[in-house]
């Protein structure tokens, strides 16, 4: 799955496609499951609720996972670093804010993933592909966290987790 805003063509040649995995038809029932605790039988593979009959037994449920993606490196000019992550932003629509400094930034986004490694992988690939066609600094991934939306919700609520994505957008710190 390509991520880009529609009508929105492939920035250079040589750059591979940022992929994802899709959302199947089960994904609703997915937050649905892990609300109500109902829907599937544990370890078998076999699945019940609102549109089982259309799903194949033992195919992976998409969920969604809260990624914070930490760069840093040598200093860049702040003015090259927020207009590299607003192109970032551009090309990845769906990261919800960025904070950066002339040496480091702080990427955060939701992401669909079978499982935490489909989802970390996707979340390490991010600052490397996007490099050359965002124009992003030389820097290095330093940090990855990679949680399911039930325990950031829960962080949320007690009051410990990250702060909520808001304002979106790129923002000094």
């Amino acid at each position: 799955m390509r991520r880009a805003r529609p009508g929105a063509g492939p920035r250079g040649t040589t750059e591979r496609a940022l992929t994802s995995v899709e959302a199947g038809a089960d994904f609703d029932d997915a937050a649905l499951r892990s609300v109500t605790g109902h829907g599937a039988t544990a370890g078998t593979g076999t699945r019940t609720g609102p549109g089982a009959a259309d799903r194949t037994p033992d195919r992976p449920v998409s969920k969604l996972w809260h990624i914070t993606l930490s760069v840093s490196g040598r200093e860049a000019p702040l003015a090259e670093v927020r207009r590299a992550l607003e192109q970032l932003a551009h090309d990845h629509p769906f990261l919800l804010t960025s904070r950066y400094a002339t040496d480091h930034a702080e990427i955060r986004y939701w992401e669909e993933a079978r499982d935490l490694h489909d989802a970390a992988a996707v979340a390490l690939r991010l600052w490397g592909e996007h490099r050359r066609s965002a124009k992003l600094p030389p820097w290095e991934i330093v940090g990855l966290e990679v949680i399911d939306r039930e325990t950031y919700h829960q962080r949320i609520a007690e009051g410990y987790g990250p702060p909520p994505a808001a304002p979106v957008g790129v923002h000094p710190y």
